[in-house]
């Protein structure tokens, strides 16, 4: 069987290091020996494998770009490799991963005081905690600004009462970093599991990332100690930043998701005999299709690269994100359809991977900002106009 790897027209892998290919390689073997195996029986089943959170800690697949308390401090390359080949997997073991890192850990090291870091993070680097990210809301999903989630300070503690939907780890978290509104504006804050008024609810009936879990969150009259809030959140903007943090890890991950699906396509026309005796990859349709996937993966993999180096470099704008993320998870998006496409009635079982695929990344075309979003972010940066911004009076 060939697939993606076996094709390299534009020498990416020269535009490498040494360590960045072995982190990634070591990650497409662990999702081969470990992943590939189970997910479709999982994916089934709508059960997240929890028994694989030690051995993604064991592989430093947790805070990988940090470098305090004994993380790995990968660069940003390596990161983004990491979430490729997991994403090639699964897209629900790619967004745990990138919860946990991005959104959890990021917050925490960023602005949560010393105590803070010292408690949660090594826990949460080596997978004996997990986390959640609470930002949406049921009636505001890409307007995080309309959040109705409020924290009082009462004393030597804060009472939070509201709600949040869409939870990637919400049930199983030991910790959920929550935004919610204050005297002072947007804060966040720690809220562990088993808090009284703090209760999680799982969604059900999803069709789409069905290995990874999502809940909602519920406050009433929870009371947190002070200490939980981090310090050195200011406003919205901080959980703003956090996005940002995941966005650049699913620019990444989508490529995962289409070299996954392009190689199935391949590998099926291949072997596929119809008509004349010959493989359907005889075809020129089937031909056109598979250049079309190939080119476009090729140019994303350029994208995230370079994205990757300016991130490490402090040079990273957040419409370059917004830009990688919309382009490279339509760019997913199309490929799984044409896989399908390629895959005939075969397409839609899961003794193949597409189906699956296709599904995971109509969740992924809209969470963390909908490509109709990061359209208008561009739209602004190229005119000046805040499109999404209702007129003033």
């Amino acid at each position: 069987m060939r697939d993606y790897s076996d094709f390299d027209l534009y020498q990416i892998d020269t535009l490498l290091t040494d360590d960045e290919r072995m982190v990634r390689d070591s990650v497409r073997r662990w999702v081969r020996e470990r992943v590939l195996p189970g997910i479709e029986d999982w994916a089934w089943d709508c059960r997240f494998p929890t028994e694989l959170v030690p051995e993604m800690a064991e592989l430093g697949l947790l805070g990988a770009p940090y470098g305090e308390y004994d993380l790995p401090g990968l660069n940003s390359i390596a990161y983004g490799l990491i979430n490729q080949e997991l994403e090639a997997g699964d897209s629900g073991l790619r967004s745990f991963v990138s919860v946990q890192t991005s959104l959890v850990m990021f917050p925490i090291l960023k602005w949560g005081s010393e105590e803070q870091k010292q408690r949660w993070i090594p826990a949460l680097g080596a997978g004996t905690a997990i986390g959640c990210f609470g930002l949406t809301e049921p009636d505001f999903g890409s307007n995080p600004g309309g959040m109705r989630t409020r924290a009082v300070r009462d004393g030597d503690s804060w009472i939070l009462n509201g709600a949040k939907a869409w939870i990637t780890n919400g049930s199983i978290a030991d910790v959920a970093v929550v935004w919610a509104r204050t005297d002072d504006g947007v804060r966040g804050f720690l809220v562990e599991r088993g808090t009284e008024g703090f209760e999680t609810i799982d969604h059900k009936g999803k069709y789409s990332l069905r290995v990874s879990v999502t809940s909602q969150l519920a406050f009433s009259d929870c009371r947190i100690p002070a200490e939980n809030l981090l310090p050195g959140t200011t406003g919205l903007k901080n959980a703003l930043m956090c996005l940002n943090q995941a966005r650049y890890g699913i620019a990444w991950g989508a490529l995962g998701s289409a070299m996954a699906t392009f190689s199935a396509a391949l590998d099926y026309a291949s072997t596929r005999i119809q008509f004349s005796g010959r493989p359907i990859a005889a075809h020129q349709i089937t031909q056109v299709k598979l250049a079309e996937m190939y080119s476009e993966i090729v140019k994303g993999q350029l994208v995230a690269l370079q994205l990757g180096r300016m991130k490490d470099a402090g040079s990273l704008r957040h419409e370059a994100v917004s830009l990688a993320k919309r382009n490279n998870v339509a760019v997913a998006r199309e490929c799984a359809k044409t896989a399908r496409e390629i895959h005939g009635a075969n397409g839609i079982v899961n003794e193949y991977p597409i189906m699956r695929h296709l599904m995971n990344i109509e969740t992924v075309y809209t969470y963390e900002g909908t490509h109709d979003i990061h359209t208008l972010v561009l739209g602004n940066y190229l005119t000046g106009i805040p499109a999404f911004e209702p007129p003033a009076g």
